[in-house]
């Protein structure tokens, strides 16, 4: 009887180790994965819970500080959804302030900006246009013809800040780096097409918003043989819009890029200026920054009155934007947006509409996730600074928090947001094949040395799973095998079961 009991104990003590194998031999084969000898000199941070029973599955470094990258924009997003909510909609306002006459309005047009980052063609199929042609037809409708006056734009909203602290001087020309401002118009860049012509000549040169003349282009472009690969050139002077091209194009081939310009608010008017005069409206007057001006305008004031306007989709829109195509420029916009609508009152050394305030708003957010604020360092709303710094911990508590939000509306607009493995945004091309399929819904995060992904992905048995994965400071490689070490990670998860 002793020895039967004996077996009996010994059967039950060699299957615990079976029952734990699991979790075990998910660490095991993650350890694997990120301490392969291409990252030995690098750092990573990860961190696995599941979200049905709060238990980790996996740790390393969660408590460690890394550059979040694009994984910034989880945290802007979040903040901007539960603090704004997601039916919140930019309003861009175009007032007249004068009599109209016989058709002539006898004083100036003033764009009054909302901080809206999608006016351009993203939500009107492609026509960047359209907003103004339709304030076109209001001005008309209500008989004006004719400006006499100025077309000047008010960026007021936001600080006079246009580029997010601590970014690179030498991103400033490309349009992940646009500049930021309260008036912004094709997300604040104009988009240039080169056309290889015959070989040895200079490629033939456009450009959208309608050719405009705000820029100036010099074309120093080459076709080559239409066996080569285009070998992309361009460059634009800080503080100028001459923008240089140098891109070598194969006969019959299109170089396409977008390029930042300079002083957004003075883009905008320009380009709505260029719109009305097209369109039958004569602006005698130039396009105008309101910061050049002595007087700003007073919207209070009984000779101005609102003749058009343009209402932007919801904020759960522009949040889908940021998450699925990581688009810094609108991130920035919504971090700006939250400091002017939500600020922190009692800070008298932070500017409504600045970024630094749009970081202390979403610390409200931030706490109630449980993230230490204090040990928390965000200086923009993209990423593309590295001066951000966040813990795997962080992050997961904002994972977790969004997960549960007592909000159905701000955590379905979040969850909507995130782009899906296989299927669109930033992971149409990642998880094409195998268990993580249409099973992971993540944010994606890229610079130099440094990549992150975190978000959600479904076990094998349909648990539901939180991960972040950041690594740091590798060299030596690539950053596609930093990305195809993350996916081997999610690989795994996916084939788990709890």
């Amino acid at each position: 009887m002793l020895r039967r009991s004996l077996w009996i104990c010994l059967l039950a003590f060699l299957a615990l180790p079976v029952q734990a194998q699991p979790a075990d031999a998910l660490g095991r084969a993650i350890d694997a994965v990120l301490d392969d000898d291409t990252f030995s000199n690098a750092h990573w941070g990860a961190l696995v819970v599941d979200l049905t029973t709060g238990g980790v599955l996996y740790r390393r470094n969660e408590g460690k500080s890394f550059t979040p990258a694009s994984n910034t924009k989880l945290y802007t997003t979040a903040a901007a959804l539960d603090q704004l909510g997601p039916d919140y909609r930019y309003r861009t306002v175009l007032y007249a302030d004068g009599n109209v006459v016989g058709g002539v309005l006898r004083g100036n047009l003033i764009v009054r900006g909302a901080g809206d980052p999608a006016i351009g063609g993203r939500f009107t199929d492609g026509d960047r246009t359209a907003t103004f042609r339709a304030w076109a037809d209001s001005l008309r409708a209500r008989g004006i013809t004719r400006v006499e006056g100025d077309l000047i734009g008010d960026d007021d909203l936001f600080d006079d800040t246009p580029l997010g602290y601590g970014w690179s001087w030498d991103d400033e020309t490309y349009w992940y780096a646009a500049e930021v401002g309260a008036l912004s118009f094709n997300d604040n860049n104009v988009d240039v097409a080169i056309d290889g012509r015959g070989v040895g000549e200079p490629g033939r040169v456009s450009w959208e918003p309608a050719g405009t003349d705000y820029i100036r282009v010099v074309n120093r472009t080459l076709t080559v043989p239409a066996s080569e690969r285009i070998d992309e050139g361009y460059a634009r002077a800080r503080g100028t819009n001459t923008l240089v091209l140098s891109s070598r194009v194969p006969a019959g081939r299109t170089d396409h890029e977008s390029l930042t310009i300079t002083n957004p608010t003075r883009f905008f008017v320009h380009v709505l200026r260029e719109v009305l005069l097209a369109e039958g409206v004569l602006v005698e007057g130039r396009p105008v920054d309101v910061d050049d001006l002595s007087i700003r305008p007073d919207y209070a004031a009984p000779g101005l009155r609102r003749v058009a306007s343009y209402t932007a989709p919801p904020l759960s829109e522009i949040v889908d934007v940021i998450n699925k195509r990581s688009q810094n420029l609108y991130a920035e916009q919504v971090l700006r947006t939250l400091g002017a609508e939500r600020p922190v009152l009692d800070d008298d050394d932070l500017e409504a509409g600045s970024a630094a305030m749009g970081v202390a708003a979403a610390h409200r957010t931030f706490a109630a996730a449980g993230v230490d604020t204090s040990r928390l360092q965000l200086v923009d709303g993209s990423g593309l600074s590295r001066l951000n710094f966040v813990t795997p911990a962080m992050t997961m508590a904002l994972l977790r928090h969004m997960w549960t939000h007592p909000d159905a509306g701000v955590r379905a607009a979040f969850l909507a947001s995130l782009p899906v493995g296989g299927v669109d945004g930033t992971l149409e091309y990642r998880f094409r094949d195998g268990p993580a399929r249409g099973r992971v819904q993540a944010k994606t995060g890229t610079l130099s040395n440094g990549s992150a992904l975190s978000g959600y992905v479904e076990a094998a048995d349909g648990t539901p799973l939180a991960f972040v994965l950041m690594v740091n400071h590798y060299t030596g490689a690539r950053s596609r095998v930093a990305k195809a070490a993350e996916d081997r990670v999610v690989a795994l998860l996916a084939r788990h079961r709890p």
